[in-house]
């Protein structure tokens, strides 16, 4: 019985600064786990396509296939876009679809690593205020995520926690980061919620000008290989059981 093949799908972007980070982020899961073949696919901008992906694992003759979005939240893309282009797949590839990445503790260990990165330290939380800045969606499912995610992680000793998106969503990055500085935190520092550099990222990193600290995006961090890897692990198992049925 063959272990599924991992297909990572990414959004893709103009920035090149995408494409490196996901790359990088799919070597570090294949040095997590050289028993997993891991392939890359795009929905946009790069290449190559998803849809080129599944062909050539289709001629190849691999027949089980575990899609993995690499989103932090289930919006529009995962709901919607990746569903469409795993239709048209060749019928003979049986997919599953893994969940999202978000949310996960590991994730905001991944936070805490880049916010620590950028200069802060432990003893800094509970006098640091944090904007968890987002992309931003107009699904509400995803901005109510987003939420909690911020509400859970102020319960760990920061001063404060407030969400803050990047476009479709308000407040915008610098309008949490004078609500920080109002509510009276020594130190306010943005932690991107995002996986990759491109457009939005660097609108967060504009409305962070009046922050005390930057975080990193989350890249190929190892908490987000991890993450990436229990969804598959999770998503596998039906798939094993069907062929094994």
């Amino acid at each position: 019985m063959s272990t599924p093949v991992l297909l990572v799908i990414a959004h893709g972007s103009r920035d090149p600064r995408h494409a490196a980070a996901v790359h990088a982020l799919v070597r570090r899961v294949r040095s997590l786990r050289p028993d997993v073949r891991v392939e890359t696919g795009f929905l946009d901008f790069n290449v190559p396509s998803v849809q080129g992906v599944l062909e050539s694992l289709e001629t190849e003759g691999v027949r089980d296939v575990v899609a993995l979005p690499l989103l932090l939240t289930r919006a529009f893309h995962a709901k919607s876009d990746i569903p469409a282009v795993l239709a048209d797949a060749p019928p003979r590839l049986r997919i599953r679809q893994a969940e999202v990445l978000g949310p996960s503790p590991l994730l905001l260990s991944a936070l805490e690593r880049r916010l620590y990165e950028a200069g802060l330290t432990p003893a800094d939380k509970s006098s640091t205020g944090v904007v968890l800045a987002s992309a931003g969606s107009s699904d509400p499912e995803a901005i109510a995520v987003i939420a909690e995610i911020a509400r859970e992680w102020r319960h760990t000793g920061w001063c404060a926690v407030r969400p803050a998106f990047a476009s479709a969503s308000l407040p915008r990055t610098e309008d949490a980061v004078r609500e920080l500085r109002a509510l009276g935190c020594a130190r306010v520092a943005v932690a991107p919620y995002v996986l990759a550099p491109g457009f939005l990222p660097d609108r967060i990193a504009r409305g962070a000008a009046e922050a005390d600290v930057l975080a990193d995006v989350l890249g190929p961090s190892p908490e987000v290989a991890r993450v990436l890897l229990e969804r598959y692990d999770a998503a596998r198992v039906p798939v094993l059981a069907a062929v094994g049925a």
